[in-house]
């Protein structure tokens, strides 16, 4: 039974995830200790007719000995050859499948000053590369494996076995492998997405306003000519894939100078192997002034102060409480199911496809039109229970789409 739900949710990856083509080359990201998930993957893809697939394998562990041991110019060094290794590829229209799966504490005692360094020269870098994923040239997916060190997070008053079961079990689950036919099931769940996300774009609001009990009073505007996307996303050739999976959310891009007031997180944040928890941001006229945070103060400001657009917001998420995910009640200190539990924003750049044309702008444009542009593009979680948002249309009327945390949106 376990076999045949592994293959089937290394199918949906290749087949729906990334939607591999022909004769088109695929790129997998994976820990070390996803080894033989990725083989399965490799294979698959093989099968489906990939061209060649890639592996660059990651090693978490080996990368805490760097920044704790190493030399601290190496640092705002990165390799010519790691460049080249994802450009090129992306040159070559590669499709990009990365296995999201790293211990959520493992780099607490590390400098953190270390890590945003690292961060932002690894950017500059790839900033090619990350144009070309953002503005969806590419098709690319980010999905999950258990690791020992993740599950025993998730899951610490169990045996190791254990632990690794439950949260496969949870995948299966999330991803909708436990369905009898998990693509007619991710079908009819892009359908239920494309409904919201319709109406959406057709009010083209202007504003939406959030309030919740735990401090959230946030105002955010929305650029003009703004997009919303839910569940699959196309390349620029039309070519269908799922960035997430598993994904909940309809997204776009807030208007960068447009967002104003406090924002109180509702889930902990797992950025670069420290957990940063109960923080709040303060925006005037986009911009963060003020934050706190009672765990983890030190990473958030790194990541705030990555660049000038870390600064600001790229990215509001719609996702309702009543979504499978929230409802299984696991935190899973991992941004990839903790986003897709609850209404998330993003600090720092904004998908330039969410705004009409934007895929054609120079990032100095997209900043006249709103759209944020950094470095760095982070999740974070601010839904609750009781969150309510109300939507302002140009006109001024006010509409709630958004009652004690679900959506309110008319069938």
């Amino acid at each position: 039974m376990f076999e045949n739900k592994l293959k089937k949710y290394a199918e949906l990856l290749v087949k729906i995830g990334v939607n591999l083509k022909k004769n088109q080359i695929l790129v997998i990201r994976s820990p070390i200790e996803c080894a033989d998930f990725t083989r399965m993957v490799t294979e698959i893809a093989y099968r489906e007719g990939a061209r060649e697939v890639v592996v660059s394998w990651g090693d978490e562990k080996l990368d805490k000995i760097k920044y704790t041991m190493a030399p601290d110019e190496i640092f705002d060094e990165f390799p010519e050859w790691q460049k080249c290794f994802y450009v090129d590829y992306a040159m070559q229209d590669a499709a990009f499948l990365t296995i999201s799966a790293s211990d959520p504490e493992i780099m607490k005692a590390v400098d953190t000053e270390r890590l945003m360094r690292a961060q932002r020269v690894r950017g500059n870098a790839l900033t090619t590369y990350r144009e070309r994923t953002m503005n969806n040239i590419n098709s690319w997916c980010v999905a999950s494996v258990p690791t020992l060190a993740w599950a025993k997070k998730v899951f610490p008053n169990v045996s190791e076995h254990i632990a690794i079961e439950n949260l496969w079990a949870a995948i299966f689950n999330a991803v909708r492998v436990d369905s009898e036919d998990p693509v007619a099931a991710w079908e009819l769940h892009k359908s239920a997405l494309k409904k919201n996300t319709d109406y959406l774009n057709r009010m083209n609001f202007k504003t939406l306003k959030y309030k919740n009990s735990m401090g959230t009073d946030l105002t955010i505007e929305l650029p003009e000519h703004h997009i919303w996307f839910g569940g699959s996303d196309l390349t620029k050739e039309g070519h269908e894939f799922i960035a997430n999976m598993p994904t909940e959310e309809i997204f776009t891009a807030p208007k960068r100078n447009g967002v104003h007031g406090k924002v109180v997180s509702s889930k902990p944040l797992n950025l670069d192997g420290n957990l940063i928890d109960e923080f709040e941001l303060v925006f005037k006229e986009g911009r963060i002034v003020d934050f706190s945070a009672k765990v983890g103060y030190e990473a958030l400001s790194n990541l705030i102060n990555v660049d000038e657009g870390a600064h600001y917001l790229g990215e509001v998420a719609l996702v309702s409480y009543d979504s499978p995910i929230s409802n299984s009640n696991i935190l899973f200190y991992n941004t990839l199911f903790d986003e897709n539990a609850s209404c998330h924003l993003a600090i720092g750049k904004a998908y330039p496809v969410c705004i009409k044309d934007g895929d054609e702008m120079s990032s100095e444009d997209l900043i006249k039109n709103g759209i944020n542009d950094s470095l760095v593009h982070e999740d974070f979680m601010v839904g609750t229970s009781d969150l309510n948002i109300v939507g302002i249309t140009q006109e001024g009327e006010e509409i709630l789409i958004f009652k004690e945390g679900n959506f309110a949106i008319p069938s």
